[in-house]
């Protein structure tokens, strides 16, 4: 083992010392909370389902953090408590893991790229500005739908760069989806015969958390890439780092996914390695205007006037790019 390997290997250690503090706190009260919410804990009260709902659509939005990093394999030590929560987790936002890892990997090999499955439809340059236009509306209002076809759309394609193997693999994810969702559904039917309740029983609220992180989470995307022209990994995304105590709890809790710069950078750091990493990277490139913000909102404003030509990259650009700044292959060590 190098010295590099041997820094990286101590650092990942000490980073995943807090993972259960970081795993549990959000993502773990998503899915233990959830039946107390649908069995009206606290009341009926309004104010009391409101908070219940905004709370948990959090939990969810960091249960989004917690994919991301089990598809990288560095939510935890142990490579098939990865798959397994990648899995679980994948199955119930009927995203299945390998097809999220494979639109991923190509998300950072071809960063803001026409390859870019990820950053479709705003880095095609074949996209019209209507298509776009209209597709970020479907983006933000029903993220909840529009995240599985973005993720799926690799697998859909007959002319994606899939592996036959890896095909399969994802075809049989998705059957395990359709179990899951199969079963969640008769379960729910079989409880309101069981308790005389019918259909009009159901309440919009309780999938209103799924919907509303969803949604968050496709606004977190944009923020991080739309109206980026460049395909640099460091220059092609929106970095949030430093802030208020706030804005520092946020990102802790949601595996410091918004220091997205250095994360595309370098790929195989884990969470906990990215603040240093951005620090090292702006001291040894001065030169360079890293679009560094202290907070998603000063992110998130820099970004709104891009929603009259929702586009990155080769999107802006209007023509496909060379070759990806960071490797010429996805299957390139340091993508993943």
């Amino acid at each position: 083992m190098t010295s590099a390997q041997s820094e990286h290997s101590t650092n990942l250690a000490e980073g995943r010392s807090d993972i259960w503090l970081r795993f549990l706190m959000f993502p773990g009260l998503a899915f233990s909370l959830y039946p107390f919410f649908i069995a009206g804990a606290g009341g009926d009260g309004i104010i009391v389902r409101s908070l219940w709902v905004t709370f948990l659509s959090y939990c969810w939005f960091c249960v989004g953090g917690a994919f991301h990093e089990a598809a990288h394999e560095t939510l935890f030590a142990n490579r098939n408590a990865n798959r397994f929560v990648g899995m679980i987790i994948g199955s119930i936002v009927f995203i299945p893991l390998n097809a999220y890892r494979e639109t991923h990997r190509l998300h950072h090999a071809y960063l803001n790229s026409s390859r870019d499955y990820e950053m479709w439809p705003y880095c095609d340059p074949k996209a019209s500005l209507w298509f776009r236009r209209l597709f970020v509306v479907f983006d933000i209002v029903l993220g909840v739908a529009s995240a599985p076809l973005i993720y799926g759309r690799i697998w859909l394609l007959r002319n994606s760069p899939l592996a036959p193997a890896v095909r399969r693999t994802i075809s049989m994810e998705y059957l395990i989806c359709l179990v899951f969702w199969g079963t969640a559904i008769t379960t729910l039917l079989v409880s309101f015969k069981m308790t005389g309740r019918t259909w009009a029983d159901f309440r919009i609220e309780w999938i209103l958390p799924l919907v509303l992180s969803s949604s968050a989470n496709s606004i977190r995307k944009l923020v991080e890439h739309l109206g980026m022209p460049s395909t640099d990994p460091i220059l092609g995304t929106r970095t949030i780092a430093g802030g208020n105590a706030y804005s520092r709890l946020c990102r802790y809790f949601n595996f410091n996914i918004s220091v997205h710069g250095p994360h595309h950078r370098f790929p195989r750091l884990s969470y906990a390695e990215l603040s240093p990493k951005l620090q090292q990277y702006r001291s040894q490139h001065p030169e360079l205007q890293v679009p560094v913000f202290a907070s998603y909102l000063a992110a998130f404003v820099n970004m709104l006037p891009s929603l009259r030509n929702p586009a990155s990259g080769d999107g802006l650009n209007g023509e496909s790019s060379g070759p990806p700044a960071l490797s010429n292959s996805p299957d390139d060590p340091n993508i993943w």
